[in-house]
């Protein structure tokens, strides 16, 4: 290691599935020879990190682990076969680390779906830490220019809603029905929308949720907790009471995946991105195929992806509703996120 890099840092280490995450020092990782080093000035705390930590979902689950996937930084070491970055430059971490870049997938841009992609914050160790590993032809270069706390969000969020909406086939001027409006997801798509020239409804639930959403544009709040019929109040939000031509599910409960088709325009799509741990897409069949509809999932964008989600951000179109605190506080962040009270997104302020 340089001198400038310590050989101990500080993380948040989750030691066994179910958590909790402890605040403790651990090694400074080496990067390997295509790999670079980022000390992590900023990491965005996702829903998927709280999954990650109850281990919810059928993926290979690293332990101990060290979460997060949001993380901007400035890189500090590479190895001799990393290339396209340099130290000195600012970079991001993504929920996608890294891939194989030879098979099928990789070579036709869709490298998410790697049988052997490496996920940050899951599989490997991610970016609740002073000192972060990630593949240099996967981490995403920024702008010296731009701030790393603002950023961050866009480095999962971000490009995970904006991937769904170009998923979704919907065309400027069309409307997108946003469930789970409110949240650090939601929160960005809505402007992804509103910058590809879609109309925004937002659906979700409370008064502080609402009034975000009314600030961001949304030509419509449905407050799921006071609706008497969810349904009808989306249709008749939408032009001519047909539905949305659109359908974006961020939603972290599965009640949410079961209406989607009832309000869907006509040959409306239906992208489900949000993962509610042991849920089900359920839909009747009659009226998926009388009104033609379309249901698919979005992963996470590939690397051009990346890069387009951060320019609309380097451009002033998208801004991220985010509150920050020190790492130390991830525990706290935790427990606010599985009772539903976060409006936007938690960043953490990484110690130097």
């Amino acid at each position: 290691m340089s001198p400038s890099i310590p050989d101990m840092q500080w993380a948040q280490v989750i030691e066994q599935k179910g958590g909790p995450s402890v605040y403790k020092q651990i090694p400074v990782p080496k990067p390997g020879p295509d790999e670079v080093l980022i000390k992590v000035r900023y990491s965005g705390v996702c829903h998927t990190d709280l999954h990650a930590m109850k281990g919810d979902w059928p993926l290979p689950l690293k332990q101990p682990l060290v979460g997060g996937h949001e993380g901007a930084g400035i890189v500090v070491a590479k190895g001799e076969l990393a290339k396209g970055i340099e130290i000195g430059d600012h970079a991001g971490i993504k929920w996608l680390n890294g891939s194989c870049l030879a098979c099928e997938f990789c070579k036709t841009s869709d490298e998410p779906l790697c049988p052997d992609a490496e996920l940050s914050g899951y599989t490997v160790d991610g970016t609740f830490q002073q000192y972060a590993i990630g593949k240099a032809a996967h981490v995403s270069k920024l702008p010296k220019e731009v701030a790393l706390d603002a950023v961050a969000p866009i480095l999962c969020a971000g490009v995970t809603v904006y991937k769904g909406l170009k998923e979704s086939g919907a065309k400027p001027g069309q409307t997108v029905a946003i469930v789970g409006a409110g949240g650090g997801l939601g929160s960005l798509a809505q402007q992804y929308a509103k910058a590809m020239g879609l109309r925004v409804i937002a659906i979700d639930g409370g008064d502080e949720k609402r009034g975000m959403c009314e600030q961001l544009g949304a030509e419509a709040y449905i407050d799921f907790t006071k609706s008497k019929d969810l349904v009808e109040d989306v249709k008749a939000a939408t032009p001519g009471g047909l539905g949305a031509h659109a359908v974006l599910l961020l939603a972290v409960s599965e009640k949410p995946f079961q209406q989607a088709v009832e309000y869907a325009r006509p040959r409306g799509s239906i992208v489900a991105i949000g993962m509610p741990a042991n849920a089900f897409l359920k839909a009747p069949v009659f009226t998926t195929v009388v009104k033609m509809i379309n249901i698919k999932g979005s992963y996470v964008g590939n690397r051009q992806d990346g890069v387009e989600a951060v320019d609309f951000f380097v451009r002033g179109l998208i801004k991220a509703p985010y509150k920050t605190v020190p790492l130390k506080e991830l525990p706290e962040v935790f427990e606010l996120m599985e009772q539903g009270k976060i409006a936007g997104r938690y960043v953490l302020e990484i110690p130097e």
